[in-house]
């Protein structure tokens, strides 16, 4: 019973920073939007627009009122969930981001999977044997994957696998030839698997192979290093000694008793990585011409879109505040010591 209030007390004081932390984000993308230096009137109307024009347009966009009034009208309509109209297209934020985000998401999931089943693979094999030849390069592998800038990455395995071997399309979510599957669900693999639609689904997946691989592959390198450092302490525990002298395989003893144990923060680790998603998905999807959220919000940024940018990196890091919490919580219910 004391371990569940201490449960419940840990749940309620992580759900009631969520908030706090929404707030604060939310404040600070708005002040530094407004003191960063140029103007959307200049973005939208360009620089020979007549002053009269340029006045108008700003009474209409609601510009000319005090910061203060800005701020708190902005506060306002966020907690209608309103987040107000793009200023170059007029377009509705929410309905930007529900075109966008499930893109961004489709893609960091699978890069996600890809660089933990990677990142696993290259650890387990060098924890074998440490100090081996496998650890040694797994260790090269880890830090060469973490150090590569994700632009050159992605240059490099576009120009080697797209236009040398033709082996995957350059860029785009579908190829242009072929309409895209039908919602309901906004992922393109899920939609064309729930229609049965098999050249679709194959469409969608040559697509997203290969900005979801160099995603993966730049995420491998922490997932490897983390688990390599967990097993090596794991491995110099009580329970594995005491498993060796039984005369178990050692293959055994790292997958049956240090692995499990090795885990536990990978779990943490994949919780914070969901947060640096958006920053790598930012420059995959450029180059990449990915249509997802970050790609929007590499537009907006450019054309000082307030509303866009203020809404992408709301909802954005309301995802990642979310999926932090779901993670604490989990580690929380699976090791108690966390609660204390």
């Amino acid at each position: 019973m004391a371990l569940r209030l201490d449960l419940l007390r840990y749940v309620a004081a992580r759900l009631a920073l969520a908030p706090v932390m929404l707030w604060i984000i939310a404040s600070l993308v708005f002040l530094l939007l407004r003191v960063a230096p140029g103007d959307p009137i200049d973005a939208l109307l360009g620089l020979r627009a007549t002053p009269a024009a340029r006045e108008s347009l700003r009474i209409h966009l609601g510009l000319d009122r005090p910061l203060a009034a800005q701020y708190f009208t902005y506060l306002h309509d966020l907690l209608q969930g309103h987040l107000g109209q793009s200023l170059a297209s007029q377009e509705a934020v929410t309905q930007i981001i529900g075109t966008s985000l499930p893109a961004t998401i489709e893609l960091g999931v699978m890069g996600l999977m890809v660089g933990a089943l990677l990142g696993l693979a290259v650890g387990l094999s060098g924890a074998a044997k440490p100090e081996g030849p496998l650890d040694l390069a797994g260790r090269l592998f880890g830090i060469g994957t973490y150090a590569l800038p994700p632009f050159w990455a992605a240059m490099v395995l576009q120009l080697c696998l797209a236009v040398w071997l033709h082996w995957l399309p350059v860029g785009g979510r579908f190829p242009p030839t072929l309409s895209p599957p039908e919602q309901p669900t906004g992922f393109y693999v899920i939609n064309a698997l729930l229609q049965g639609d098999g050249q679709a689904l194959t469409a969608s997946l040559r697509h997203l192979a290969l900005p979801a691989f160099t995603l993966g592959l730049l995420l491998s390198g922490i997932f490897e290093r983390v688990l390599r450092l967990n097993l090596r302490r794991a491995l110099r525990a009580d329970y594995v000694e005491a498993a060796r002298s039984r005369g178990l395989r050692e293959w055994r003893i790292i997958t049956g008793h240090a692995l499990p144990n090795a885990l536990l923060p990978l779990l943490t680790l994949g919780g914070i990585t969901m947060a640096s998603l958006i920053g790598g998905a930012l420059l995959i999807e450029v180059t990449f011409s990915w249509p997802g959220v970050a790609l929007r919000l590499h537009q907006a940024i450019s054309q000082r879109d307030y509303p866009v940018v203020q809404g992408v990196v709301v909802v954005v890091a309301a995802l990642v505040v979310a999926v932090t919490v779901i993670v604490d919580v989990l580690v929380a219910w699976i090791d108690p010591r966390v609660r204390f």
